[in-house]
């Protein structure tokens, strides 16, 4: 039995919706796509008393509209400004759409700050929960009016996965204005056809990534594919879907073959793990030898300073540090919480673990990265 089947045990789900499919850049929110969508949820909420969050995109698109810009604002305040003015705007046409339906709406704005610092990570993750007990549809976005460069997730496919993640979701949705992913972009390539199933999202799968060329989009393809490695890290199955198909997430929720269905690992991380894995943003990066490579993706080793061959960056114990091979421009294969600042780090490169006290005139621990504070990518 293939694992759509499995989709009508899903218990708690996270549907995200991009700025196109809810938004028309001349009037902003578009009403009717929107109590569609209001009438979507209503169902899977009704149907075994499900809990949905919403992660919504189309602030900005909406102040846009409020504000008759006639092109998406370039600097950072205009953005938020458009953001101000289009975030209260689009809560109340939520408001309104679900309120048909007897049922209350929450706003929750997230920057990865909120994701990053782990007490505010939990914090979130309780006040998700809460609003879900209260019987309450969450609708998230990123608080794009106080967001600057540094601390923006910076698009809404990869904050929903974040999302799927802090509340334990059985399902992340994403509804788009295209069927699912294709062998390449269909408006250009008559030949290109849907891909029903993704087991794994690999090197050949993210070449298949186009970017969206809508004008209020922020990402595209490429995002949606970053998206589904969270979610697959996470034990969260993903699922591309175009929005504009009527009922889709109730036919979805059946097991219908619609979009694009991304299998979640087999060994789903820890929500600890998943917080290390993708909520921080590496501070600094650490090269390793081949044995070292071994060590840790074969052998389930603690990361030891006999195999630090390179430092990169300046960070202090407890970051969150990216590991790498030696070789230049080698992709990170895995990510963890480091023992030692920089400095101390680059004084014990290649020293046995009885030598750590000679080089530092001390010893806290034995292992640059324990395995209990690293993940595999």
């Amino acid at each position: 039995m293939g694992a759509r089947r499995q989709l009508g045990r899903v218990r708690r789900l996270v549907v995200k919706v991009g700025t196109g499919l809810i938004t028309t850049p001349s009037t902003g929110p578009d009403r009717r796509r929107i109590a569609a969508l209001a009438a979507d949820i209503a169902a899977a909420r009704a149907d075994g008393g499900r809990d949905v969050v919403l992660v919504t995109s189309g602030a900005i698109a909406t102040g846009m509209a409020r504000l008759a810009l006639p092109e998406r604002p370039r600097t950072m305040p205009e953005k938020q400004a458009a953001a101000a003015v289009g975030q209260s705007t689009l809560m109340r046409h939520y408001e309104v759409a679900f309120k048909r339906h007897g049922i209350g709406v929450g706003q929750v704005l997230l920057t990865a700050q909120d994701i990053s610092d782990r007490a505010r990570y939990l914090n979130a993750r309780n006040t998700l929960r809460a609003l879900l007990r209260f019987g309450v549809v969450p609708i998230v976005n990123e608080n794009d009016t106080v967001a600057v460069e540094e601390i923006k997730v910076g698009d809404n496919d990869n904050l929903s996965a974040l999302v799927a993640s802090l509340i334990d979701a059985d399902l992340l949705v994403l509804l788009t204005d295209v069927d699912g992913l294709y062998t390449a972009n269909p408006a250009m390539h008559e030949d290109a056809h849907l891909l029903e199933t993704v087991e794994a999202v690999t090197d050949e799968i993210t070449g298949l990534a186009w970017a969206g060329t809508g004008s209020g989009s922020v990402g595209g393809m490429a995002t949606k594919l970053q998206a589904a490695q969270k979610a697959a890290a996470a034990g969260v199955p993903m699922i591309i879907a175009n929005g504009r198909t009527e009922g889709a997430l109730a036919r979805l929720l059946r097991g219908e073959a619609l979009g694009t269905y991304f299998a979640p690992k087999a060994d789903r991380l820890g929500a600890r793990k998943r917080w290390i894995a993708f909520a921080v943003p590496p501070q600094g990066r650490l090269m390793v030898d081949a044995g070292a490579v071994r060590a840790l993706t074969q052998d389930g080793k603690s990361l030891l300073p006999s195999g630090v061959v390179g430092v990169e960056g300046d960070f202090a114990a407890g970051a969150v540090v990216a590991v790498t091979g030696q070789v230049e421009g080698e992709r990170e294969f895995a990510r963890g919480l480091v023992n030692f600042d920089a400095p101390e780090v680059r004084r014990i490169l290649g020293a046995k673990t009885r030598e750590i006290e000679q080089r530092l005139g001390y010893k806290s621990f034995d292992e640059v990265i324990h395995r209990d504070n690293l993940v595999i990518l």
